[in-house]
């Protein structure tokens, strides 16, 4: 049984139609990355797997069960969410931060019990932020806070984990330190990661990792293609979606695996103009 299925899932905002027969599924240990340019819709197809927005048309059922069947904490209890933003008002500590994420485990007038505690605890272990546990989450820098809300989002025990743009705003460094780590919880606790990204080496990274990697290119309110990262991240159709000529490059690495990633050269002329 999957653990995601998107059945012909379409979306409207009162008139303005932004997702249109969206059809897609994803197994345990899978990585499922979204790509698309901005306003293509990404988020919204986010929110509307989340139970956040209603569908139009269409099903979305999450471990067998259809999403209109189930309550917001029983979704949460399933599918947790890493935000592209996080806003940091109150200056909780990371471990109280982390806590939240039991939210939805937790009756609404109990308290963290001493099992809540130690799934936060290990959760903050999982991503290497141990060190960070008493510090106030609004003194952190960007990469810090991003592995704060990654690791909330595990203290959920989810089946499936969202991130939409997980590594905006980050350096190279912690890009790379953010994708590691989710490469390896999905290996060492077979979740399921669908992330929404602008950065099309995500899906190769994962792919390159020897993670079972799907990509789909949203445009138009439908995928335009969808497959394998090394399938369907072509020259041709970076070229066609996006507008970039760009080269594919392969080499071994260390282990003699084979990698491949995306150099993008120049934007091509469209219309008979250069674009600026």
């Amino acid at each position: 049984m999957n653990l995601l299925e998107v059945k012909g899932v379409s979306f409207a905002y009162a008139q303005n139609s932004v997702l249109e027969n969206i059809t897609f599924h994803m197994g345990a240990g899978e990585v499922f990355c979204l790509i698309g340019p901005n306003g293509s819709g990404k988020t919204t197809l986010l929110d509307c797997i989340m139970g956040i927005l209603p569908l139009k048309q269409g099903n979305i059922f999450l471990n067998g069960n259809n999403i209109i069947g189930l309550k917001a904490k029983q979704i949460a209890q399933i599918v947790s969410y890493v935000p592209q933003i996080h806003k940091k008002t109150f200056p909780y500590t990371v471990e109280e931060i982390v806590l939240m994420g039991r939210a939805s485990h937790i009756g609404m007038f109990n308290s963290p019990n001493n099992n809540d505690i130690l799934i936060a605890q290990e959760a903050i272990e999982s991503v290497g932020i141990t060190h960070l546990l008493k510090r106030p989450y609004t003194e952190l820098s960007g990469g810090e806070g991003q592995l704060v809300m990654i690791a909330r989002a595990l203290a959920q025990k989810p089946k499936i984990m969202i991130l939409d743009e997980p590594t905006t705003y980050l350096d190279f460094q912690n890009s790379l330190i953010i994708l590691d780590i989710i490469r390896k919880l999905i290996k060492k606790k077979n979740l399921s990661v669908m992330l929404a990204t602008h950065y099309l080496n995500h899906a190769f990274y994962f792919e390159n990792n020897g993670l079972s990697t799907l990509t789909a290119i949203l445009n138009q309110k439908n995928f335009v293609v969808l497959g394998r990262p090394s399938e369907i991240l072509t020259r041709q159709n970076i070229d066609k979606f996006f507008n970039i000529e760009s080269r594919i490059i392969e080499y071994n690495s260390d282990e003699k695996k084979k990698q491949k990633y995306i150099i993008p050269i120049r934007l091509l002329k469209k219309e008979g103009k250069d674009v600026v």
